[in-house]
């Protein structure tokens, strides 16, 4: 597997570019299809590409307002990782991995498998008006430490 260095000169964008052609098979197309949803969903979304290791080459990642998702591929299944999943509501089911967490929720996609555009761009948008809100909302003040006599 190619290292992905993450170069000035090449943007995140590119990397994923990249990496959609490195698979080359229904991961690739997968990834692709995601891709085309989530911008679909919200236009001001911004990609990235995080995380990147010795170990790891780095991961494609969208963001609006603060993470959004994340997109994983391996060898069986193309996972679309939610930072805020366990906050967002699923009334079409489409969470089918990391159920048991505090925060994120993820969706496993198999080779074969239907993916429902219009539930996954509901599920975007929720997941970049949380963020939007979260951003809004006032941070809690700490109590004063100082004692009023």
């Amino acid at each position: 597997m190619k290292v992905y260095m993450k170069r000035s000169e090449e943007s995140a964008s590119a990397l994923i570019d990249e990496k959609i052609k490195e698979l080359g098979d229904w991961r690739g197309k997968t990834l692709a299809k995601v891709r085309e949803i989530i911008h679909e969903a919200d236009p001001k979304i911004v990609e990235e590409w995080k995380w990147v290791k010795p170990t790891s080459p780095g991961t494609p990642v969208w963001s609006h307002g603060g993470i959004v998702c994340m997109g994983e591929t391996y060898k069986n299944a193309v996972k679309m990782t939610f930072a805020k999943g366990a906050r967002l509501k699923d009334p079409s089911g489409l969470f089918n991995s990391s159920l048991d967490g505090n925060a994120r929720c993820a969706i496993d996609i198999h080779e074969g498998d239907k993916v429902d555009e219009a539930a996954l761009k509901d599920l975007i948008r929720a997941a970049v008006a949380l963020n939007l809100k979260s951003k809004s909302e006032p941070k809690p003040r700490r109590a004063s430490s100082q004692r009023a006599d």
